[in-house]
This record gives structure tokens, C-alpha cells and sequence, in this order.
């Protein structure tokens, strides 16, 4: 997590003699929702509770592809896998709402902006090949397996949501965007046994 002093430095000495250009936010400032009631309140934003939505519904969907070639009479995955992607599609626009949020958030011409934006960017292309393999599946709610087409674009597409999501996890653990800054981290590892009076080791 970036230090306070650190982008301290960044603001007053590396922006020194730079007329025109904005100094860096804080950290404190940048952690904080652009809307709580929308984007979450502080140090608990809802776009990581509604990204488990579009992640579970089209890897459980990519599943439901591959156990068409295995289970006999598998129509039934077929149909289901359909409807598992439009519910991560409607699932990742409402999360990518949200993230957009939280990418207001975050001061610009930064390496954590660059990231959020390549992290928004990945995910609307994902959202985009499943709207696509939604409509393709039209009509084929008779068919026992899915096409060898249908099941690529989903591997392909999960496989991009595989590296959006290494590109959020580095939002949230190497930047620390939206998470509760150090001296609200801290107070979660105090020794309770303190507060009911029993003896510290």
C-alpha cells in the first residue's frame, strides 16, 4: 500500500517546477466513494460483492459447455448454460456501473488509473463476447452440445476474465484502492484480550 508520505514526496518534490499540473490526491482522499450509497461506504465498497455474480455464473456456464461432451442426453446443460451468461451479463454491467465509481475515485495519471482503466476496459470486451455468445446460442435449445465455436469464445472469454481479474486484485492489494486506509487497518489487530481484562502474553 502506498505510503503517506510517499505520495507526499511525489506531490511536492517530483511535481515541483511542473506549472499546470495537479498534485496527486492523498491516499485517504482517493479511498473515499465517490458515492457511498451507490459505490459502498468506506473501506467496504460493493463492487467486489457484485463482481461474484458474472464470475460464478460464466465459469459455472463453461462448465455446463464442457459437461455437454460428457453427460448423454445433455440438452438440458445446453439451456442452462445460455441463461448462466445472460445472468453474468447482467450481473458484470451492474458491477461495471459500480466500478466505475470507484475509478473516479482514483487520481489520474497514476499507475493505479492505468490499471483501473486496462481492468474496466477487459471486462466491458468480456462482457461484450458474452453478450455475443448469448445471441449465437438463439435456437439451439433442442441441441444436445454446445458448438465447438460457442465453447471457444467462452474459453477465450474466461480466460480474459482471468487476467481483468489479476489487474483487480492488483488494484485492491498493491494500490489499495477502496480499502480502509493503514490506521483503520490497524485497529483490527489490537489485542482484544485487553479490553475483557485478561493478562497479555
Amino acid at each position: 500500500m502506498v505510503g503517506r508520505g510517499v505520495v507526499g514526496v511525489v506531490s511536492s518534490e517530483s511535481r515541483a517546477g511542473r506549472p499546470g499540473r495537479r498534485p496527486i490526491a492523498p491516499p485517504a482522499e482517493a479511498k473515499q466513494p465517490v458515492n457511498a450509497a451507490l459505490a459502498g461506504p468506506y473501506g467496504h465498497p460493493w463492487h467486489p460483492l457484485l463482481v461474484t455474480v458474472p464470475i460464478g455464473a460464466w465459469v459455472a456456464s463453461l462448465v455446463f459447455d464442457v459437461g455437454s461432451f460428457v453427460v448423454p442426453a445433455a440438452g438440458f446443460l445446453v439451456a442452462g448454460s445460455r441463461w448462466l451468461i445472460a445472468l453474468g451479463v447482467l450481473g458484470g454491467l451492474a458491477a461495471a456501473l459500480v466500478g466505475a465509481l470507484d475509478l473516479l475515485a482514483i487520481p489520474p495519471h497514476t499507475p493505479a488509473r492505468r490499471t483501473a482503466v486496462a481492468h474496466m476496459v477487459l471486462n466491458l470486451v468480456v462482457v461484450a463476447a458474452y453478450v455475443t455468445g448469448f445471441l449465437w446460442r438463439r435456437g439451439t435449445e433442442g441441441a444436445s452440445t454446445v458448438g465447438a465455436g460457442q465453447l471457444a469464445l467462452s474459453v477465450v472469454a474466461v480466460a480474459l476474465l482471468a487476467v481483468s481479474g489479476s489487474l483487480g486484485g492488483r488494484l485492491v492489494f498493491r494500490f489499495g484502492v477502496r480499502v480502509a486506509d493503514e490506521r483503520t487497518q490497524v485497529t483490527g489487530y489490537r489485542d482484544v484480550r485487553d479490553e475483557v481484562g485478561e493478562e497479555t502474553a
